[in-house]
This record gives C-alpha cells, sequence and structure tokens, in this order.
C-alpha cells in the first residue's frame, strides 16, 4: 500500500515542524519512501506546490518532480465516481467549487483507483457542514486516509540530529 500526500501536508510540514532547515530529514524521507514506492501525490498537488516562490516550489520542481503521478485511465474513472457523489450532497457550491479547483478530486480518484491512503492535514466534518473535505470524501468511498504525524508514527520515521 502507498501513501498519497495531499498538499496540505507539504505547505505545513515546510511552514512549521519541518521546514528545510530545522529538519531536512523529513524531506529525506519523503523521497527515500518515494525510492521505495511507498510515498507519492498526483500531478496537481506538484502543480500547486510548484506555482509558489519558496524552497518548497523548488523542490516540488527539482528533487521531488517524480513524486507526482499523471492521472491514468483507472483514475480517470474514479474521478467522475467522486465528482458525482460530490454533486449529490447538499455542499454549498462555493465549497464544490473550491474542491473541483484543488488537487483534493484527483488525490482521492487515484487513491481510490490504486488502493492508496491518503495523508491530509484536513479533518472530518459533521454531515451536516456545507463544506466538502478530503476525509469526508475518502469515508464515503471506503478509501483509507490520515494525518501526517499519524503516519510518521505508524511508519516509525525517524529523524536523528547529525552529530
Amino acid at each position: 500500500m502507498a501513501y498519497l500526500f495531499d498538499s496540505n501536508t507539504f505547505i505545513e510540514a515546510k511552514n512549521g515542524y519541518y521546514h528545510f532547515d530545522v529538519c531536512p530529514g523529513f524531506w529525506d524521507w519523503i523521497l527515500a519512501r518515494h525510492e521505495a514506492g511507498d510515498v507519492f501525490s498526483v500531478e496537481k498537488v506538484g502543480k500547486e506546490l510548484s506555482e509558489g516562490t519558496d524552497e518548497l516550489a523548488t523542490w516540488a520542481v527539482g528533487s521531488a518532480a517524480g513524486l507526482f503521478a499523471v492521472p491514468d485511465a483507472a483514475t480517470i474513472i474514479q474521478m467522475k465516481r467522486v465528482a458525482d457523489w460530490v454533486m449529490r450532497q447538499t455542499y454549498d457550491e462555493k465549497s464544490r467549487a473550491k474542491f473541483f479547483s484543488k488537487a483534493d478530486p484527483f488525490l482521492i480518484a487515484h487513491a481510490l483507483a490504486h488502493g492508496h491512503t491518503v495523508i491530509t492535514h484536513e479533518t472530518l466534518v459533521p454531515e451536516s457542514s456545507r463544506k466538502v473535505k478530503v476525509p469526508n470524501v475518502c469515508e464515503a468511498f471506503g478509501v483509507a486516509w490520515m494525518h501526517s504525524f499519524t503516519l510518521l508514527k505508524k511508519e516509525k520515521a525517524r529523524f536523528i540530529l547529525a552529530s
């Protein structure tokens, strides 16, 4: 099983605990796990990250360029299912438009098509919420999802300070 990272996991890592200058081991871990076939994201996440002007954008188009999977036929088929489901729910139009303008539906569809786990910093919202959230859509389709801290604990990631 592979893990698919949402944009927010990269952005919040860079802005917080795992800033490139503070914890380069986090970024090395992602690349090493990608090389092992365990960590990926989707092309649309890569595009979102590369539109910036900071070191995350440089990382996304440089050393991490191969991390971002291009949608395949199976993903495109699942995209229709995800889109149809979102449109049948009581979400408000502004929230739907935001969801469809981002990488979220591609991420969920890719996970659904390939049996991967979505890594996101979003949280479940009540069914009565009018906002489309990744965990809620994942749950509707039986797609596993978790926070990046949960993943790091599960995979026993260790970032050791060099001497």
